[in-house]
């Protein structure tokens, strides 16, 4: 396996989520709408539950992963899974192999990342799928970015890049099944760049989820932790009605 750039945070185990991603690829991959994007360049920073997973399926469709860690030797049976599309790195390297960057980590990592790394991503597509959580990233901080709203918040630290606000109202479990009561869960999506929504808009596709166009990234935060339609399996028509969208 080969390993790129330097140390940043810490990886977790994904193994049964990816074992079901696996068996839902098998069963369901025939009937997921054609790659609505070509081929590309994906960097995971945060490989554990959620960004494990979607590179595997990623990768499945077709595109490049390069998994990100504190630890990438500890990477390899994502890498192994994801074969022959995925290597593994540090989190400069997923921050400049990509032309679309998953950050798939805590908020509270997201400053530190941005006055990291922020510079390898310049004006690339940044997709952000965090939730503050106030056990985790403290009370006050969470207040203040669900106040904001974590779209705008989290933006405020990655300054010239394409931020984009989805895939954050998952539970990771989805992603070995993307569907409920017989339809797609729908992936609400907000950015202030079109082309980047459109953009992640097949890369929700292509994991088997209906993209649902929320609007200016301000709107992310009707879909915020804590929303109607927030982990709650909701498909694209019940978002749309939920969030009065036409």
């Amino acid at each position: 396996m080969k390993l790129f750039g330097k140390k940043t945070e810490p990886v977790r185990c994904a193994g049964a989520i990816i074992m079901c991603a696996m068996m839902y690829l098998a069963i369901a991959a025939p009937n997921l709408q054609a790659q609505a994007i070509g081929p590309t360049q994906i960097g995971i920073i945060g490989s554990g539950t959620m960004g494990g997973p979607m590179g595997l399926l990623w990768a499945q469709a077709g595109h490049e992963i390069l998994y990100s860690s504190r630890n990438p030797d500890q990477l390899m049976d994502l890498v192994q899974d994801a074969a022959p599309r995925a290597s593994a790195g540090y989190a400069d390297a997923a921050a400049f192999f990509g032309e679309v960057i998953l950050l798939a980590v805590p908020p509270s990592a997201i400053p530190q990342i941005g006055e990291d790394y922020g510079h390898l991503m310049q004006g690339k597509v940044v997709i952000d799928i965090s939730n503050p959580r106030a056990d985790r990233d403290g009370v006050e901080m969470t207040e203040d970015w669900l106040e904001m709203g974590t779209g705008l918040a989290m933006a405020q630290y990655l300054p010239g890049v394409r931020f984009v606000k989805a895939f954050n109202t998952l539970g990771s479990r989805m992603l070995g099944n993307p569907m409920s009561d017989g339809q797609r869960i729908g992936v609400p999506i907000a950015s202030d760049d079109p082309e980047a929504i459109e953009i992640t808009a097949g890369l929700a596709q292509d994991l088997g989820f209906e993209p649902v166009i929320v609007g200016a990234l301000s709107r992310a935060k009707e879909f915020d932790r804590g929303s109607p339609i927030w982990v709650t399996g909701a498909s694209a028509q019940e978002i749309r009605e939920t969030l009065n969208l036409r």
